[in-house]
This record gives C-alpha cells, sequence and structure tokens, in this order.
C-alpha cells in the first residue's frame, strides 16, 4: 500500500474542511504528562532538570549550563564547509529581520478634538529559544530564533537544546550559537527545559518569553506556561513538521517526492501532503514517494510519519487546490506548478510560500532568510512566522490638554454610564468642570 493515502476529492463543490483529516494535537495524555513535568521542574529545581533528564533523554548532562569556551572550541571544531554555511545563514536571517525591523515604526495620531496618541515599540527583556536536539540537532533553529530576537533589540538571549549521549549539546548547535553571539545556552531538552525557562532554577533564570519549535510535549509545554501567565510565547503553534506540495504535469516527479520525504523527515505527529489535479501526476509522485522513503537514511522516521501523516489529494484545478491548502494550513506550502504566481493571491494560511521548481521548503529551513519556525497545526489560519514583531511589545501613549478633555467629557460620561460606571464619569467631569470654571 502507498504511503500517502489517496483522497480523491473531484466533483465536490467546497465543503473541504468537513472532508480533510485534521491534525491529531497533543491530546489529554501528553497534556496531563507535560502539566506533572512542569510541577515537578517547579517544585524541584536543578535536581528535577536532572532527573528528568536521565528519565527521557537517558543521558544525566555533563552540566546544565553550558560553559562560556564550549561556544568557542566548537566553532572551532566544525568543518570549514559547515562554518561557512552558518556565517551564511545568519547574515541572511540577520539582513532579512532588519528589514522586518525597519518597516516596525512608531506612529502618532491625533484626534480632531486634540488628544495625542503614541505607539512606541519596546523590546522584550529576556527571551529563551529551544531548540531540538533529540533525532537531529537543529543548529539553523538557532539562527532562526535567537538572531530575530537580537534583531529586535532583545537585551538576552538563554537557549536550551537537549544533551546527546555524551551528556553535552550537539557541536553544531554550540557553534551556530558562537556565530549568533549568544552566550547563555543549557543543556536542556524537552518540556522539562520550557518549564526551566518559565519558572526558573537555581541555574536558569526565568525569561519573559520562550520560542522556538518542538515536538508536540514541548509546543504543549509552551502553550501550558503561557496560559498560566509565567510566560509569553507567539500565538503560532510550532510544532512537528508539515508541508503540502502542489503539483502539475510540470514538476520533476523525483524533486516533488523528495520534499514530502524532507519534512517527515523530521520524525513523528508531522503531515505531508500532495495535491494535484492530475491524477498520472499524482500517482508517479506516490510511487516515487515510496521509493525514497525506502531507502532514507532515516527510514524508520519517514514511513511512520507517512503513514499517519501522508495524504495525496485529487481535486478538479488549481482553485480547489488552492481550497484545500488553504484548510490544511501548512506549515510550509510549496507550489511546484507551471505559474505559481496566480496562485499566490489564493493562499489565505500558510506558514510559507515556494514558488516553483527552484525554490523547494529546505530553501527556507536554511538560507532563505525569513525564520523558518512557523505556525502548524493549522494554526496559520490566525498566526505567522517568528518575526521580530513578536518580540516588539506595543506601548501606547496618551496626552491631551484641558480643552481636549473638556470636548470629549460627555462622550466618556455617556459610555461609562451606560456601562454602570460612575467613577469613570466623575474622572472626567470633574476635569471638564474646572476648565469651564477658569
Amino acid at each position: 500500500m502507498a504511503l500517502l493515502r489517496r483522497l480523491d476529492l473531484r466533483g465536490v463543490s467546497g465543503g473541504y474542511s468537513r472532508l480533510l483529516p485534521a491534525p491529531e494535537l497533543a491530546g489529554d495524555g501528553p497534556v496531563d504528562a507535560v502539566r506533572g513535568i512542569l510541577a515537578e521542574v517547579q517544585a524541584g529545581g536543578d535536581a528535577a532538570l536532572i532527573r528528568l533528564s536521565e528519565r527521557f533523554d537517558g543521558v544525566v548532562p555533563a552540566s546544565l549550563r553550558v560553559q562560556a569556551g564550549e561556544l568557542a572550541a566548537a566553532l572551532a571544531a566544525v568543518p570549514e564547509q559547515l562554518r561557512s554555511a552558518l556565517g551564511h545563514a545568519a547574515q541572511a536571517v540577520r539582513e532579512f529581520h532588519e528589514a522586518e525591523r525597519r518597516a516596525h515604526q512608531p506612529f502618532e495620531s491625533v484626534s480632531a478634538a486634540g488628544i495625542v496618541s503614541r505607539e512606541v515599540l519596546v523590546p522584550v527583556g529576556r527571551v529563551g529559544c529551544y531548540v531540538p536536539g533529540g533525532k537531529a540537532p537543529l543548529a539553523s533553529s538557532l539562527l532562526m530564533t535567537a538572531i530575530p530576537a537580537q534583531v529586535a533589540g532583545v537585551r538576552e538571549v538563554a537557549v536550551c537544546s537537549p544533551p546527546g549521549q555524551d551528556g553535552h549539546v550537539a557541536t553544531a548547535v554550540l557553534a551556530a550559537a558562537a556565530v549568533a553571539g549568544v552566550e547563555e545556552v543549557y543543556a536542556l531538552g524537552g518540556a522539562q527545559a520550557v518549564a526551566a525557562l518559565a519558572y526558573g532554577t537555581e541555574t536558569v533564570r526565568p525569561v519573559d518569553m520562550v520560542v522556538g519549535p518542538g515536538n508536540r510535549y514541548v509546543a504543549t509545554a509552551q502553550r501550558l506556561v503561557a496560559g498560566a501567565g509565567r510566560v509569553g510565547v507567539p500565538s503560532a503553534y510550532a510544532g512537528p513538521s508539515e508541508v503540502v506540495v502542489v503539483a502539475d504535469a510540470s514538476a520533476v516527479v523525483e524533486h516533488a517526492a523528495l520534499d514530502l520525504v524532507v519534512q517527515a523527515e523530521h520524525g513523528p505527529d508531522g503531515l505531508a501532503w500532495l495535491v494535484s489535479w492530475q491524477e498520472p501526476v499524482a500517482a508517479a509522485i506516490e510511487a516515487e514517494v515510496d521509493r525514497i522513503a525506502a531507502g532514507s537514511p532515516r527510514s524508520q522516521e519517514v514511513v511512520a510519519t507517512l503513514r499517519q501523516g501522508g495524504w495525496s489529494v485529487l481535486v478538479d484545478g488549481p482553485q480547489e487546490a488552492m481550497a484545500v491548502c488553504n484548510v490544511v494550513a501548512p506549515e510550509h506550502l510549496e507550489l511546484m506548478v507551471s505559474d505559481p504566481e496566480p496562485l499566490v493571491p489564493l493562499v489565505s494560511s500558510a506558514g510559507a510560500v515556494f514558488c516553483g521548481p527552484w525554490a523547494p521548503a529546505s530553501l527556507g529551513d536554511y538560507v532563505a532568510g525569513p525564520s523558518h519556525v512557523l505556525p502548524t497545526a493549522r494554526s496559520a489560519r490566525f498566526s505567522s512566522a517568528l518575526g521580530t514583531a513578536d518580540f516588539l511589545k506595543r506601548v501606547h501613549i496618551v496626552a491631551a490638554g484641558p480643552e481636549a478633555l473638556a470636548e470629549v467629557a460627555p462622550h466618556v460620561a455617556a459610555l461609562a454610564r451606560a456601562e454602570g460606571l460612575s467613577a469613570h464619569a466623575e474622572s472626567v467631569l470633574r476635569r471638564a468642570a474646572s476648565v469651564v470654571a477658569q
């Protein structure tokens, strides 16, 4: 049986949301487990972190905090090709987010009555970045989280990444920290890392915000600590990886199949969907996915992910294909069609869109510039890629003179009285009376 299960929606007019399988979010089991981990860290501090690391990672970290000298040593130890790639990626990420930051500007508005209102942008003080490192040490995720925070003006950036079997954070991740100029790195993974960042321990100082992709336990932990008011998190749910490939007859079958396998490489709970209005194209790509998956070095993870979250959807045409994509709201959307640009305006829900045969999602994962921390689990319906705006607080400054206050006082009073808030009304009416008395 093909790894991508076929779903034929030809002849269906709209209403795709009821027909398309929805992602399975955490469920009660993981939520209960994560709540237990959070409580254990909150009560036990560093000792709990060490116990949990041994329980879930099978290793006791050599040290919870990575020593400063290890970062420079790691950068010197990695191959020159990787060192160059990290530098190239860091520059691309920084340049994109500097341009993005310039687009966010304070502004001032003056009402007809003369009330002056300003919006100023204040960066978050301290941010925790989660960098996955279990099945694959994602050095790129350090660049994609820490650099946008730095560009936004965040003063302190702390990174958590799981220790390997030697008790140390992966050398590539430490090298990325050195390239990004991050000095505070902890050998911590999973929900316990999120707990340490949110609540603090003897070694880890608490942060104001936690960002970064992770498995469903990490993503669930972020939502729980945010829901408890401990930290802020972006509105996007940055969980297991996702891709939707829209393909027509112009698509190179091998390339389309590879790009479906690319996201499945990340492991369980992700999704990889193919959408096409040409059945021979879909059939050829489905068969190629099976061939590539069987020979993948990460075949076990790829096959497991595709069996759970792999789909091939047949539709009547390009517009129907985009309607399906907007329901799925994927993290990565690849338009592998002869002319992708007319389809771009039809996209309403996607983390990032990759246009044409020469822009695979892998480009965005590493060197395109925008952060690869993107909304998953259909949260692209209401959220966006991680960016500098996530680290900026909008603070409103309001000023009014006596004449302006006197002019609007009756309106304030009328609204306040309608809500039964008499003191609100009096606070402006008494001031207005003093203006009239003068």
